[in-house]
């Protein structure tokens, strides 16, 4: 196995881990917060995206496909604390932006070699692109806990 092959797996697993927490949910229960002061699952699953598309294209430009038109906004420090659901997507919309999103940074890690993941990015938390791409998987990962809660505060059973 080589380096590239080792973060599309952590990538893989951020979403085998990740996307189970959301398929039983629905819109309505998508705006739930964990505890007070938290973010809505909705609000988090376009953060995601948004946080995907800038990082990566910021990494390598051009990389992945452009955000569909003011969603960013949508998802901003600024839309965090709303819970009007009007003004957020769908689930199918978001996962579905999602999907391209991802499948748009594993075509970008396919192109590189390994000798390209040393190369810098500019990003301070994430200062090489192997980086930049292994935190892909594990930004999901790191909000899939608080899906965790709300989906036991909801009744449903662990799934792992």
């Amino acid at each position: 196995m080589n380096a590239r092959e080792a973060i599309k797996l952590a990538i893989e697993m951020g979403d085998m881990v990740s996307l189970p927490y959301l398929e039983d949910l629905n819109d309505a229960e998508l705006m739930r917060r964990p505890c007070p002061g938290c973010n809505h699952i909705n609000w988090q699953v376009g953060h995601l995206i948004v946080s995907e598309n800038e990082m990566m294209n910021q990494a390598i430009p051009g990389s992945l496909p452009a955000l569909p038109t003011g969603f960013a906004e949508k998802y901003s420090k600024e839309t965090a604390t709303s819970d009007d659901a009007s003004k957020f997507s769908k689930k199918d919309e978001l996962l579905k932006i999602h999907k391209a999103q991802r499948a748009a940074t594993l075509a970008a890690l396919n192109k590189l070699t390994d000798e390209k993941l040393d190369a810098g990015t500019g990003l301070d938390y994430a200062p090489t692109l192997g980086s930049v791409l292994s935190m892909q998987g594990s930004h999901w990962l790191m909000h899939a806990g608080q899906w965790v809660v709300v989906r036991r505060q909801l009744g449903r059973k662990p799934l792992f």
